[in-house]
């Protein structure tokens, strides 16, 4: 069966993983999903990530980050570009995500980057989700 959103389907692993109290959640690898971990980790959304190589899909193990009251670090984590609606921005109008508190994940002409980043380079692209 084919997947129509492999994105909203790492968001929804990680978003029910942590409400399970996971200390790591397994899902399928690709570029693009490696980049938005790395970003996530940049950010200390997430602790770590490992890719273990298998012999028909490699997997993408994320480790999750929890506070000292075992509380998880990620409050939301939300699409917003959809495969049915796109949704792009320039780099003068990149969206707060509550108010500076999170962050949102842009793929660009750069790479896959956080918004702050983004900032930085002077790019804009799609934004791919948003994590608070």
């Amino acid at each position: 069966m084919s997947m129509t959103d492999p994105i909203a389907d790492y968001l929804t692993r990680i978003r029910n993983a942590q409400s399970a109290q996971k200390n790591w959640v397994d899902i399928p690898a690709s570029n693009i999903k490696k980049r938005i971990s790395f970003v996530l980790k940049e950010e200390k959304f997430i602790r770590d990530f490992i890719l273990i190589k298998d012999d028909k899909q490699d997997m993408l193990r994320v480790f999750l980050n929890y506070d000292f009251d075992k509380n998880p670090v990620i409050h939301g984590i939300q699409r917003y570009s959809k495969p049915g609606c796109r949704r792009y921005v320039a780099s003068d109008s990149l969206p707060r995500v509550l108010n500076g508190m999170g962050i949102s994940i842009l793929s660009t002409s750069k790479g896959v980057v956080s918004d702050k980043k983004a900032k930085l380079l002077n790019v804009g692209g799609e934004i791919l989700c948003q994590v608070w």
